[in-house]
Order: structure tokens, then sequence, then C-alpha cells
């Protein structure tokens, strides 16, 4: 399967020449045989590096009738090397010293110019080094890095950067992120107007199974070569390793590695979980506080008490149900109990300034690693566009940055409508599944509350006490929900890649961010579609025994538990939640340990003794083109439960913080151990995901406030408790939450109604001629009877009030706290004037010696020659 190849013919010598224009150029290097090296990054002359690895089919493994495929193929293999017009043919590519200075010019790529002499400002936490050094790397293993000045290269102004040694100037990582830069360039066909280049091309075609740079080393072994330090090793033993999942990231020796953007990844989500821990404390303490008031929540045990809700018949809550007592649903209220509570609004208000702390936070902290990693004018810089983008530059039409672009002003407009209305066609398809899920609940509430009245689910007796018609419904209702989501989410996933393909972005930058909204904006619906239904629809248009609003004219509107629907959007978020983070730990640890796995099996290569590197590494899994567009998705979306839904689920933050601590080793054992290494990539921000980051804080003020006033009970509690509860509207003198849940159910006449109840009432109370439901309206025999009494209005306002109130206070704080809160520190901001203060003298200083070492012998001659004269 694997082979290094040379399909040189003997009349294609003339390729292995050196261009004239550019000296030094990119080399694929001609089959050799293995030195039994199985670790070596080198030729066998021990002085070549080996920068990047090409793999192709070897022919004689191919069968007989796919020749022909096969040899065209190799055509368009043979072409793409031909046209660096100095290569030989072979899996290796190496670039020597010319092309690196070239082409690190062309990439602007900082390089060192000098040691950096700026004193660094001292940690706030050096007094209690004894203590946090444990949480840290071994500082003996992975040693600090020394700090340099910088600057882009320049190929002709060698002599002003700090090099020491050639081979070690220019890091694996920079070597790696140039070779992929030259072999996505490099032309392969031409037809008609259209140039065919790119390896990218070449790979999804077939012609090349494989593009990638080497491990360094094995992960569990470590390099017998002292000056070759294998970095993977350190990387395993002290950050993928599940034992350090205490210990901070070494994200120098990350982004040294793999690259700023995998780098810059890391340091977000480790910096997420660190301020998540924080969220998880508080809402650990929220749900203790709702534990200890269970006790003494009085509406709960009004609810539980056999002379109250023991006493209270309800009304049917389908066409098919029976009359049902309130203290049925103790168990519900007791756990509810647990939830909605004062605790909560504290709880969500909370999560409001946390949310905008952490965005503050990580500018700031994302400013310091923009200085540090040397990214600070990284986007000022022209970002190429990618090789699929030029390759269909064919329109004449001038823009400011192409001389040519791929389609005209109609065709481009055509294919953004494309693309709009594909992404909305897909919304509305999750919009019809949720309506079909609604539909389901419907329908089998119905079936559960005729089953569990009638005794007929047997083998659910061990917890038939605890079962609901409304559990049954919620749980059930939330499992499909989260299998539906599931599905939906691979089948867009290719088509949200297929449109962005389609509207053919400019740069790679453009390409991921307009994957991302498209992604997100469906994830989004996908996700939490269901949660925003049990928070704001279900239980809200239900109209009343009498008069009950049905859904296509059949089935009845949902209600709620006397309780409110609190209590189902946090069972629908515990199993979204647990369900998501069970599911992606599958895809990410058991899935590509079980590819590798087959694939060494499979391969002819176990039985060879010595293996080497590069076979190695082609034995584990490719990393995704898309890079860490999914981890980013993953995380975002957990970002959007926490906050968004996180005064229904104090206990949100605490499972996200627990699955974090194992997402962060899972990712870099996956990044580690069981994918090859990914192609280096700059990168300065998280992208387009701050935008969205920010936008999902925004929505989420709005959210907590409208399920605390609208899906929890506290607002209709506190009405109660300061207005209904004393005179005039009761007997009693003092405030007290006494008499809540009487108040808070309606009285319905069963005459009044206009259905046949002759078969439901047969199961009824003896002498049962009225019923109890949740709503707050006039009783039957009331001038006006079932239409909704001044406590219903009361309660409206005053929801109304509190979230106008909620909103503009926490709003003012989030732009007060941003307002105050610089971007980038003070600090950083100094050291960047300072570093570009220096880099300038120091350029110039050097200039200024080059070129009087150049004159110099100019103006000795000039001296010698007039004093000559003088002399004669």
């Amino acid at each position: 399967m694997f082979c290094i190849y040379n399909i040189m013919e003997e009349d294609e010598e003339e390729y292995v020449d050196q261009p004239a224009d550019l000296p030094g150029g990119p080399h694929f290097y001609p089959q050799v045989e293995f030195n039994d090296k199985p670790e070596s990054l080198f030729f066998n002359d021990g002085i070549r590096r080996i920068d990047f690895i090409l793999v192709y089919e070897d022919e004689d493994k191919k069968e007989f009738e796919k020749r022909n495929m096969y040899q065209r193929r190799m055509k368009s293999n043979l072409d793409f090397k031909r046209s660096f017009q100095k290569l030989t043919s072979t899996t290796f590519f190496h670039l020597p010293w010319d092309v690196l200075c070239t082409y690190a010019e062309v990439l602007h790529i900082k390089l060192p110019i000098r040691p950096n002499d700026i004193t660094p400002r001292p940690s706030m936490w050096r007094f209690f080094t004894c203590i946090t050094k444990h949480f840290y790397p071994d500082e003996k293993l992975i040693q600090k890095e020394v700090e340099y000045f910088t600057a882009p290269f320049e190929k002709n102004r060698q002599d002003c950067f700090y090099i020491n040694d050639k081979d070690l100037f220019f890091t694996p990582a920079m070597r790696s992120r140039m070779a992929c830069y030259i072999l996505s360039k490099a032309q392969y066909e031409i037809r008609g107007n259209i140039n065919k280049f790119g390896i990218t091309k070449l790979l999804n075609t077939g012609v090349y199974k494989a593009a990638y740079p080497l491990h360094d080393g094995k992960f569990n072994v470590k390099s017998k070569e002292e000056a070759y330090p294998s970095e993977r090793y350190l990387l395993y033993n002290e950050w993928a390793n599940p034992k350090n999942f205490y210990k901070m990231q070494p994200l120098d020796l990350i982004r040294k590695y793999y690259g700023e953007k995998v780098g810059i990844y890391f340091a977000w989500l480790g910096f997420y979980t660190m301020m998540l821990a924080v969220a998880a404390v508080v809402g650990l303490g929220c749900f203790i506080y709702g534990l200890k008031s269970q006790e003494t929540s009085t509406w709960s045990k009004e609810v539980c008490d056999p002379n109250i809700g023991g006493k209270i018949v309800m009304c049917p809550q389908c066409d098919l149900c029976k009359y049902w007592i309130l203290n049925s649903t103790c168990e519900t209220s007791q756990k509810l109990s647990i939830f909605d509570n004062f605790g909560t609004l504290v709880f969500a208000v909370f999560m409001s300034i946390w949310v905008t702390l952490f965005l503050e936070f990580w500018k700031r902290y994302q400013a310091e690693l923009e200085y540090e990693w040397d990214t600070v004018e990284f986007l000022e810089q022209e970002e190429p566009p990618r090789p699929e983008y030029e390759a269909r530059c064919i329109y004449e039409r001038k823009n400011p940055i192409t001389e040519k672009v791929p389609f005209t002003f109609c065709g481009r407009c055509v294919r953004i409508s494309i693309g709009i209305g594909t992404v909305c066609f897909w919304i509305f398809l999750i919009l019809a599944s949720i309506v079909a899920i609604i539909v389901y609940r419907l329908a089998v509430f119905i079936t559960f509350s005729y089953q569990l009245r009638n005794n007929n689910l047997k083998n659910l007796e061990p917890i038939k006490e605890y079962v609901t018609p409304q559990m049954a419904t919620s749980v059930t209702a939330s499992l499909i929900s989260f299998v539906v989501i599931m599905i939906l989410n691979i089948l867009y996933e290719r088509v949200a890649i297929w449109i962005t393909n389609f509207e053919l972005p400019r740069t790679r930058t453009d390409y991921e961010n307009s994957l991302t909204m498209k992604m997100f904006l469906f994830q989004f619906v996908n996700y939490y579609s269901s949660c925003f239904y049990i928070a704001f629809v279900k239980g809200k248009i239900v109209g009343y025994p009498g008069k009950p609003v049905k859904l296509l004219g059949e089935y009845r509107s949902e209600e709620c538990d006397p309780g409110g629907c609190l209590i189902e959007l946090t069972t629908q978020l515990a199993i979204i939640m647990g369900g998501k983070a069970i599911w992606n730990n599958i895809q990410e640890v058991l899935l590509p340990w079980a590819k590798n796995w087959l694939f060494r099996r499979c391969s002819s290569s176990v039985t060879e003794k010595v293996i080497p590197r590069w076979e190695q590494d082609y034995q584990l899994q490719p990393i995704s083109q898309l890079g860490l567009f999914y981890e980013y998705l993953e995380m975002v979306i957990q970002f959007g439960f926490v906050t968004l839904f996180v005064a229904s689920f104090p206990l949100a933050p605490v499972l996200a913080l627990i699955n974090n601590l194992f997402e962060i080793r899972v990712d870099a054992w996956k990044f580690t151990t069981q994918s090859r290494r990914i192609v280096p990539q700059k990168a300065q921000d998280i992208g387009a995901w701050q935008p969205i980051l920010q936008g999902i804080a925004i929505l989420a003020v709005a959210t907590n406030a409208m399920i605390i006033a609208f899906t929890s009970d506290m607002i209709p509690r506190l009405v109660y408790y300061w207005s209904f509860s004393v005179f005039p509207y009761s007997d009693n003198t003092e405030h007290t939450m006494q008499g809540y849940i009487n108040s808070s159910l309606s009285v319905f006449n069963i005459s009044d109604s206009p259905f046949d109840l002759t078969d439901i009432a047969m199961s009824a109370p003896s002498n049962l001629t009225t019923c109890r439901y949740r709503d707050f309206r006039y009783p039957p025999g009331h001038p006006w009877q079932y239409e909704h009494n001044i406590q219903y209005w009361h309660v409206l306002g005053a929801k109304l009030a509190f979230i106008i109130v909620v909103e503009h206070i926490v709003y003012l704080t989030k732009f007060i706290l941003s307002y105050v809160i610089p971007d980038v520190p003070y600090a950083v901001k100094e050291r960047i004037k300072r570093e570009k203060y220096l880099t300038h003298v120091i350029l110039h200083e050097t200039s200024l010696k080059l070129v009087t070492r150049r004159l110099k012998p100019l103006i000795d001659d000039k001296i010698s020659h007039d004093l000559y004269y003088s002399l004669s």
C-alpha cells in the first residue's frame, strides 16, 4: 500500500536540474533503501531533513482492469511534479536553505533578530510557587523558550537575523507550513482556460493517497538523540496523558509543534474550562441551596399534603385522560423545588455577568498570546487566495484584489441564492421535525395517561410511583429528539460543506467563516429548538377544559405540571448534554483507535520487524481538511447550553467542567497518538467563533430572564406572597405562601364541558361536580366566568416588568464591564510598542553596519587613489 517510488523515465533527466530563477528549489528525492532507523527524520546522509511526505498506491498492486484509470492518475502525478521544473520524482519533500528563505519572505514569517532583553512582568503567583509548580508541566523536561525580538524575514537581509545554525533556524513546523504552501500552488494540468493545481485536488481524486509532515518520533518512546529530543514524547507525557488532567497545558510547546492555530484552540479551551470552574462552584452552591430549601418549600408541601393536594381533583389533560389527584405529582413537585427557587434567579444573573467577564478576559489573554506568538500583525498581511479559487479565475472583470474572478456578478448572485435557499430548506426541515416531535408528545401523552391510570404497565411496578404521564412523555420525547438531532447533524454537515465549496470563497479564512456561520445556524436550530419549545411554548396556549386549544384540530396542546415546565426543560438539557458528551467521546476516542488498530492489522507491513517513521505515521488517522472546526463547534454548542438555559439547570456548568477536563486530554491524546501530524497554520484569534460567542452571551440574558418569568413559577409565587396572600384578597394578616396552590388553580364546572364526559366521569369520585386546572380564571357562576381574573393580569405585568428591569440592569452592567476592561492589557500594549521601536532600531543599525562594511573597500580604494595622486 505504501511505497517510496520513482516513476522517472529515461528522458526525464531534465527535470532534476534547478531553474535559473530560483536557485535551490524544493526537492523530491528518488528512491533509496531504508537504513533500518525507524525514528530517523533525515535521509541517509543525516543532513537533509524530510519536510513532507506524499503517498500513492503502488501500480504493481493494482488490478489489471483498473490499469487505464491508474495510468491517467499517474500522468497527473507526473505533471504535478514537472510543474516545479526542478524536482526528481519521489515521496520525500525536502526544502533547501534558499527555498526556505524565499518562502519565509513570501509568507511573512517572523523570525528572531536578537534575544529579547525586556524584563518580563513578574507573575502575581510568584509567592505561591511551591504550591503552583505542581499544577504545571515539569520545567526540567519542558524548558521555557528563549524570547527574541522578531521581524518578518527578508532574504536579502539575512545578516540582520539571529542565525546560529541554519538547520535549526527554521523550525519543523515552519518548514512543513512552507512545504504545504508550495504543494498547494503547484500546477499539474491546463484544460482550456482552467488551470488545475494544488495537492488538495490530487488527494481528493485519489492520485495521491496522503500528504503529511512527519511526527518527530514515537509518543511513548524517549528519543535516543540528545540533540533532537522528541517533542511528541514530551507532549504525550506532560499533556496528553490522562494522569495530567489537573495540570496546565504547555501552550508554547503545543504552538511550536502544531502551529498557532492548534495552540490558540487549546488556549481557548483551557481558559474556558478555568472560567467554568468558577461557574461550577456557584452552580453547585445553588443546587445545594435548592436541596436545603426543598424541606421548607411551602407550595411543594401543599402539593404533597393529603389534606390539600390529596383532596384536589384535577381536570383531564387530554380527551381520553381521566381525573387525577394533585398529590400524584408530589415527587415531581419536590424535584422541581430544587431548581425553581430564589437561588436560581441569583445564579442566572451571575451567569449573565460571568459570560461577559469570560469574553472580556479571554480577549486580554488572547492579546497576550498574540504578542508572545508574534501574530499581532498577522491579519494586516494579505492572505493568499485558496488554490480552488485561483484555479477558476477565468473572467477578466477586475476587482481591487485579483486581476480575474471565478464568476460574473450574476453568477455570484445565483450561487449565493442557491446557498441561502438550501440553508433555509434544511432549517425548515428541522422545524418540521420539531413539529413532528410535538405531535408525538401530544399523542403519546394520551397513551401514557390511559396506561398509567389503569395500571396496565406492570413492568414498571418498581418505579411506577415515580413515573407520571408528563415525565414519561418528556423523557421519551427527549430521547427521540436527541436521535433526530444527531441524524440531521450528519446529513446537514455534508450539505453545508457542499454549499460552501459551491460558493467558492476567496481565502481560507473566508471559507472557514462562511462554513462556520452555516453550520452554527443549523446547529443552533437543531440543538436548541426543542429547549425553546419547552421553555416558551409548551403550556402557554392551552385554553381551559371547556374550550381547549387543539393542534391540527385534533390534539390538545400540552399542559405543564402544576409546578410548571421547568423540570421538563431540566430533563431535556440533561439528556441532550449527557448524550452529546457520550457520543462525542465515542467518536473521538473509540473510532480513531479502532480504525488505526484495523489498519495495522490489515497492513502488510505489520509483519516487518522495523517500520520507518513515514509508514508509522501513514497508519494513523488523517486530519480532516476542516481541522479544528468540529472541535470549536462542539464547545460552542456546549457554551450555548451552559448560558442560554442555565436558569433551569444550575448543574450545567458542573457537567460542562467535567466534560471539558476530559475533552482537553482526549483531544490532546487524539492529536498526539492517533492522528497524523497536522500541517501547522498561522492564526491570530479564534476567528468567526468570537462574534458567535458574543451573540450567545447577549441572547442568554433575554432567555434566562424569560425562563424565570414564563417557565418557572417564581413570579406568580412572588405576586401571591406580596399581593394576594393578604387583605383584600385573603384573610391572612401577614404575608405567607400558604394557600398558593389553591390560588393558582382555577375551578371548572364539569357540566359546562361541550364534550361527552360520560366515560371519564365514571372514574371520577362520587358527587364530583367541579375539577381544577392550572390557570388564573374566574370560577363558574361569576359574571365573567372562565375569563382571566385580576391575579392573571398582576402576574403578567410582573413578568413583563421583571424581564425589562433585569435585562436593562444586566445589559448595563455588561456594557460597563466591557468598557472598563480593555481588550489589550496596558502592559502588553507598552511591550508591543517597545518591541516595535527596538526592532526598527536593530534593523536600522544592522543595515548601517552592512552598508559600512560594503562601502569600506571602496572608501579605502578612494583614499589610496587620492593619496597616490597627491604624493605624485
